[in-house]
């Protein structure tokens, strides 16, 4: 992993982190577990299960968003017979801690874990797709660069394999801290990963430019990847400017690379 000790220690992590503590109730459909990553430091996750023999994708949120602003757009999911778990990020909605990148990157894939075994003893099906957004593309793709074996395919929605270079072209004061070395470790470990991959971006989007789309898609070995590009989307509204194409993609995806992976 990128040694993110001198960012965690910086004033970057004001424009990194947005944590905000809303947690509403469950709803009828869901069930939230609180994940242990740390002692006394629990991740809230939310799982909305629209049918039990739906596959599940879980799902990394960007850096202003909490589990609860999903309650709204896991119906979106289910008109595509998927289920969705979404988690949190420490010190966001009902979560534990203050956020920084290494316990972000730390905590994904004990989440990852604790996601498959609350399925297993439920009852409902294991295999898991992952999906990030924005900031929690780098908890997806860290799953992915520990256990690329157990998953079927990784969607990356808006985001980015190195948070060095989103510092960089948001012009953070980085003084005395070498992002490069961060960069090339990144880089060094997408190269590595070569399962199926959809890799989603808004064609406007500003605050993470599609360009590293285009990086992210030209740096992953894998065979099976895929880069969408919606377009006159930005960073916030790529999902609903491009409902069908979003939806479309993110469902034949799951389904093409469920059956891949039964074969």
């Amino acid at each position: 992993m990128p040694d993110y000790s001198p960012i965690d220690k910086s004033s970057a992590l004001e424009y990194i982190f947005y944590p905000r503590e809303t947690h509403s109730p469950c709803p009828p459909y869901g069930f939230d577990l609180p994940v242990p990553v740390d002692e006394g430091i629990s991740i809230s996750c939310r799982f909305y299960k629209g049918n039990s023999g739906w596959p599940w994708v879980l799902f990394f949120h960007g850096n202003g968003e909490v589990v609860s602003d999903y309650d709204e757009i896991s119906p979106f999911y289910f008109k595509r017979n998927i289920n969705l778990a979404v988690a949190d990020f420490r010190g966001y909605g009902a979560s534990g801690g203050t956020p920084t990148i290494s316990d972000m990157i730390h905590d994904a894939p004990i989440i990852f874990k604790a996601v498959k075994e609350e399925l297993a003893r439920r009852g409902l099906k294991e295999k898991l797709w992952i999906m990030g957004r924005s900031l929690g593309s780098l908890s997806a793709l860290e799953i992915a660069h520990q256990d690329q074996a157990a998953l079927p395919g990784i969607i990356i929605e808006s985001g980015f394999m190195s948070i060095a270079r989103i510092l960089n072209h948001l012009n953070v004061p980085m003084a005395g801290i070498d992002l490069d070395q961060i960069d090339r470790t990144c880089v060094e470990r997408v190269r590595t990963l070569t399962l199926p991959t959809l890799i989603i971006h808004g064609e406007y989007d500003m605050l993470v430019p599609f360009s590293e789309a285009q990086d992210l898609y030209n740096t992953l070995k894998s065979v099976d990847k895929q880069l969408l590009m919606i377009p006159a989307a930005d960073h916030n509204d790529v999902m609903f400017v491009g409902l069908h194409e979003y939806f479309k993609a993110v469902k034949d995806f799951i389904e093409r690379t469920g059956q891949a992976s039964e074969k």
